[in-house]
């Protein structure tokens, strides 16, 4: 028992002063952010070029005509055109998308289909950004999920990032948005997109610069995508945004961090199905980026404050304990809270609040990224491979 309490008190020390050290990178990286969102902010943008908006579609959801309304509705000085793409001309979404259209004709914008992906093709919105690449009339692109909402100033900013020809590509952290009315696993999982996500990012860019891409939305170059293999490349990989910012990295062409933050919008889900919608990423960043995966053990503060609470109880010192807990507990609030309010949260009280439940549950959402290499997705299970790339199985998920 003595050698039990003392492995739950090292183990518990640790791992509270490895997340206490997270936490204050994680300040210094958001009040960095913040500093440069407000100067960029006040900045007159100048640089306007002819854009075109790549928009894949599949089906529809809650919220999606807001979403898509967002995007007609830029200010946009210079030209630019909306391209949408689905596979059927019969998809709800694209439909969706025809009939926001029509209330906005001054806006260029067009409605193409793909078909269903070819096999190589396990990324099927890479394989609608290769149609979409194939009629685009410009060489810069934003791109755009469909759970992304948009303000009008949005395509302004975003291009801003590509004045300089040698940045090939930049993305933006967002603010994960609950549904009004939403359940509550639905908040977990949008204040952890806001909070968790947007910690990592935003350290990983103060120490080394970025390397990666965020795929929610990116300001890219035509010519990136080829660069880095292709969308036939792109398409075999399920973090194909994290693909296509490393190799771009690595190759010497300019990743930017924008200051820009959108909005994505997360579904109402009962928790089971957030748990694996959510799990799917952090399996597949386990796969892209297995040591910093591994690493990102250590930055989660709530479990470690848990094993010192249940060391403190089982051991004699539960005010000790109690005081451990409490400690983590503030830990999470002031990275949670640094974070909203460089991004701009309005909501960033409630969200700096139920944070600590996240940061538990985003542990054992880790713990289970390393429990196998199937995921699912739409209705279907996937398997992931080292270094990210994806296989269709013949299961069918229930």
């Amino acid at each position: 028992m003595k050698v039990l309490l003392q492995t739950m008190f090292w183990v518990a020390a640790v791992g509270s002063v490895t997340s206490s050290i997270y936490c204050g990178m994680v300040v210094v990286a958001a009040v960095r952010f913040g500093l440069r969102r407000r100067r960029e902010e006040r900045s007159a943008p100048a640089f306007v070029p002819s854009v075109s908006m790549l928009k894949p579609l599949h089906g529809s959801e809650a919220g999606l005509e807001q979403n898509i309304e967002s995007f007609f509705r830029q200010q946009y000085p210079g030209e630019f055109e909306l391209l949408f793409c689905a596979r059927q001309d019969s998809d709800e979404g694209l439909q969706l998308a025809k009939s926001v259209g029509a209330r906005y004709p001054e806006v260029h914008a067009r409605y193409e289909t793909c078909g269903e992906p070819e096999p190589k093709f396990h990324n099927a919105k890479v394989f609608s950004l290769a149609k979409l690449d194939s009629v685009a009339k410009n060489d810069l692109y934003v791109t755009s999920d469909a759970d992304v909402r948009v303000s009008p100033d949005y395509l302004l900013r975003m291009v801003q990032t590509l004045k300089d020809p040698k940045v090939g590509l930049a993305s933006c952290v967002y603010l994960g948005t609950a549904h009004h009315g939403a359940g509550f696993s639905s908040q977990l999982d949008a204040v952890g997109k806001s909070v968790e996500m947007t910690s990592g990012v935003l350290v990983a860019d103060m120490l080394e610069g970025t390397k990666f891409a965020l795929g929610a939305t990116m300001a890219v170059r035509r010519k990136s995508f080829q660069d880095v293999g292709g969308f036939g490349e792109l398409g075999q990989f399920y973090a194909d945004d994290f693909v296509l910012g490393n190799r771009l990295a690595q190759q010497g062409t300019g990743v930017l961090l924008a200051t820009h933050v959108i909005r994505l919008m997360v579904q109402d889900s009962p928790f089971w199905l957030s748990f694996r919608n959510q799990l799917r990423w952090m399996q597949s960043t386990r796969r892209s980026r297995p040591w910093g995966h591994l690493g990102s053990g250590l930055t989660f503060a709530m479990p470690f404050g848990l094993l010192g609470l249940l060391w403190g109880l089982a051991s004699g010192h539960a005010v000790l304990g109690v005081a451990w807990m409490a400690a983590m507990v503030v830990n999470r609030w002031v990275q949670a809270g640094s974070i909203l309010t460089a991004m701009g949260d309005s909501d960033r009280v409630r969200g700096t609040l139920i944070y600590p439940l996240r940061d538990l549950l985003g542990s054992v959402l880790w713990a289970a990224s390393y429990g196998g290499e199937n995921f699912y997705y739409r209705g279907k299970i996937y398997r992931l491979k080292n270094g990210g790339r994806v296989e269709s199985t013949d299961e069918t998920a229930v």
